[in-house]
């Protein structure tokens, strides 16, 4: 999974500033039909409750490590993404996830002491700032609706996050996890190209589960995301003939494992 340029910083932000009216009065929030922040990035963070959704477009993996976070696998190699272009352009038609939707705000702790969350934003995405585009963030010393929009949103993102950390937890504890490997044959060439570096649901394992944990997760709505996941995975073929559609698929004499 690719790194963000500080290790402290999470996926696509480059700084982190607390939003707030003393230096942001003025400042306006803008959209964008374009995410250049997507385009060289291959696994998105995604959380339990999109994977309904992000299921339809792309495969679902568990980053390897002992912080097996959902990815969803907008490309199988590094610094692929074949619905996003080199512009920043988004297929129109996929599911993005609220990971990316989120960018450039995010919720953070300004004191390591404290559990208080704060609304900050990235200086450096363009998106923030003192141009006469966009929403306004504050009016006078009250924020705005679209600030507030933002906060509702992140807000929102963070209550998924616990879930699906809920989630995680879950299948940990009853060892569901697995090594993933992926092999994909291409037509003319005669070894297939195999992919590594993530982890999958071990439907063997899941076959064992029994009553009351079966059922109790059937009840959740757990069963149905753990099955969204594995139907998701015959999604990677269709991946890599998009990367060989846009010229991007790795060259037959190299046996390609992202790291996830």
């Amino acid at each position: 999974m690719a790194s963000a340029p500080q290790a402290n910083l999470p996926l696509f932000y480059n700084d982190l500033m607390p939003l707030n009216t003393r230096d942001h009065a003025g400042w306006h929030a803008r959209g964008t039909g374009k995410a250049p922040w997507l385009s060289t990035q291959h696994a998105i963070p995604l959380t339990a409750e999109e994977f309904p959704q992000a299921g339809r477009h792309y495969p679902i993996v568990f980053a390897s490590g002992d912080n097996p976070v959902p990815l969803a696998l907008m490309g199988l190699n590094e610094g692929v993404n074949v619905f996003v272009d080199a512009e920043g352009n988004v297929a129109p038609t996929v599911y993005l996830p609220a990971y990316a939707r989120r960018y450039p705000f995010m919720l953070a702790k300004l004191n390591p002491q404290s559990e208080e969350l704060s609304l900050c934003f990235d200086p450096t995405s363009g998106l923030v700032g003192e141009f006469d585009e966009g929403g306004p963030l504050f009016d006078g010393a009250e924020p705005t609706d679209t600030t507030k929009g933002i906060l509702q949103f992140c807000e929102q993102f963070e209550q998924a996050g616990q879930r699906t950390q809920a989630f995680i937890d879950e299948i940990k504890k009853h060892n569901l996890l697995m090594e993933g490997e992926a092999a994909i044959q291409q037509p003319g060439i005669e070894q297939p190209f195999i992919y590594r570096g993530f982890q999958m649901i071990d439907q063997e394992k899941l076959r064992e589960v029994r009553g009351d944990v079966l059922r109790g997760w059937a009840q959740s709505g757990l069963l149905p995301l753990l099955y969204a996941h594995i139907f998701s995975l015959d999604l990677m073929s269709v991946i890599f003939g998009l990367q060989a559609e846009q010229g991007k698929a790795p060259t037959p004499a190299i046996a390609p494992v992202p790291a996830l």
